[in-house]
Parts: structure tokens; sequence; C-alpha cells
């Protein structure tokens, strides 16, 4: 009786292996923690798409989430997801290191890229990550952030999608070291659009950084606009938003700009807008060997 006792105990407390059996928030502990989304269909023989979404100025990722609101599609998608905070200057305002126009205004400087790069290291170390499908999402200051990663980390990302966010003033500071699928989304009423000052210095708006990322992966210099149009700013009607593309760049990837036309800095988004987002992330995957 006492050796049954003894084996049911054993049983009970014995570790069970569970890849995931419902979605989780898992807070990955370091000297920058954050947390990531763990969908309920997530099993480690099927590596995952890995998304991170970049803020805006003074905003926390979790601010960014409300407005993007990809958790649900990260979890009908079956994607780990990422929405990490900047840090804060003295102030208390949140902000990234995107490029050295902004928006880390202090010193020392704050290293974002290595953090954000080390962040897919460390989800990489414990999930099953699809090491061709790791994208990122940037808006206004995360957008900076975002161009930056794909300038310099393009071997292991596939594409990013920047939000009205800048770039490197001089084109020349990026320099992928592979083709890397690029999307632009901007509104026509922003104030970033054609130019962007900070701090009196001029940043590169919509028109300069397509062009560069046309340049950079070495597309041909002819862009096309679609006959298609999309949804994407639910105070104007219609489909407002216009897509254009660059012709001929290197196989499997794709320079794209979605121009919401009448939209401001901070477009107020449609139901499908997130939906879109991710089909085309999802549908530039790294194309190695090119």
């Amino acid at each position: 009786m006492k050796l049954r006792t003894l084996l049911l105990l054993l049983i009970l407390i014995a570790p069970i292996s569970i890849e995931s059996s419902s979605a989780a928030n898992v807070t990955i502990p370091s000297s920058r923690s954050f947390s990531l989304f763990v969908p309920s269909n997530y099993s480690a023989a099927t590596p995952a798409p890995l998304v991170i979404a970049l803020s805006g100025y003074n905003q926390s990722g979790a601010d960014f989430e409300r407005y993007l609101k990809l958790t649900p599609l990260a979890q009908s998608s079956g994607f780990l997801y990422v929405h990490p905070d900047g840090s804060k200057d003295l102030h208390g305002i949140r902000f990234w290191n995107g490029t050295p126009e902004c928006c880390d205004f202090q010193n020392p400087k704050v290293d974002d890229a290595k953090y954000i790069m080390s962040i897919i290291s460390q989800v990489e170390a414990k999930y099953s990550v699809d090491l061709n499908r790791i994208y990122i999402i940037g808006h206004s200051n995360g957008g900076f952030l975002a161009n930056n990663l794909a300038c310099n980390y393009s071997d292991q990302i596939a594409a990013v999608v920047n939000m009205a966010g800048g770039s490197f003033t001089n084109a020349s500071s990026c320099k992928p070291s592979s083709p890397i699928s690029v999307l632009e989304i901007w509104g026509t009423a922003d104030e970033t659009y054609t130019i962007n000052h900070i701090l009196g210095k001029p940043i590169p708006g919509a028109l300069k950084i397509f062009s560069a990322w046309g340049a950079a992966n070495h597309c041909d210099a002819i862009t096309q606009t679609l006959a298609q149009k999309l949804d994407l700013d639910a105070k104007i009607l219609g489909a407002e938003t216009a897509v254009v593309q660059y012709q001929n760049c290197p196989a499997g990837t794709s320079i794209d700009f979605w121009r919401i036309s009448g939209a401001g800095h901070t477009p107020e988004l449609t139901m499908n807008f997130d939906q879109s987002v991710i089909d085309w992330l999802f549908s530039h995957p790294k194309t190695r060997g090119i």
C-alpha cells in the first residue's frame, strides 16, 4: 500500500512536458526584461515567425500594442510577438536610439539596435523561431530603429515595416549586407511626410527614404503604382491608400510604399490594418543565397 502511494505521489509531482496548451505572456528576465506573447498553438516542433513592434517617442510597448492590436492576430496566426519598452530619459520620456538623428538626446547613448538583436537571440534560445521569418514593425521613433535594423542586420531580419519613421540623413550610412524587404507607410498629411526637423536637423521624409531603400536594395529605378488600393485609415472614406512598388528588386524581396492620402502622423487604423501588414510581412520570408 505504501509503495502504491509513493508511486502515485511521484507521478503527481513529476514535471509534465507541455509545449503550449494556452496563450501566454512570458517574461524574459534580463537587464532590460521584456514580455513575449506565445500563442496557444505554438509547438517546438514547428518554428514560428517572430514579430517585434517598436513604439513611437514617449510611448511604451503596451501603448503601441493598444494602437496596433496585434496580440489577437499573433494568437490566430501563430507567431511569437514582442512589443518592448524603450529607455526613459531624465524626464521620464521613453525613447529609442534609432539613428544618430533620433531620438536619444542624452549621453551616454543607448545601443538599442543591439538590444533588439539581443531580444531576438534570447527568444531563439528558449523557443523555436523560424530564422527566415523575423520581422520588425516600428512607428515614428520606432520606425527610425526599424530602418536602422534593416540597414545593419539584414542578414538576420527578413522584412521591416516603417510607419512614419525617419532614417539616416546620409543614405551612405545604410548598407545592408543582403537584400531585405521594406514597407514604408506614411500619411500625406503627416508633417514629416516631406521632411522632418529634429533639433534643427533635416531628416529625410517619406519619398527620400523610399527612394533610398530602392537604391540600397538594388532595384530598378522605376516604381509602379498598383491598381489595388487599401483602406487603412478609419477616418477617411473608402480605400484611400495607394500601393507603390519598386520594380525588379532581388528575388524574394520587395520595396513598397503604402501612401495614405490625407492621413496624419498617427492614422486611425481600420480593423483590417494589422492583417494587411502581417500578410505583407509573411509574404516576404528571408531568401538566402541571393
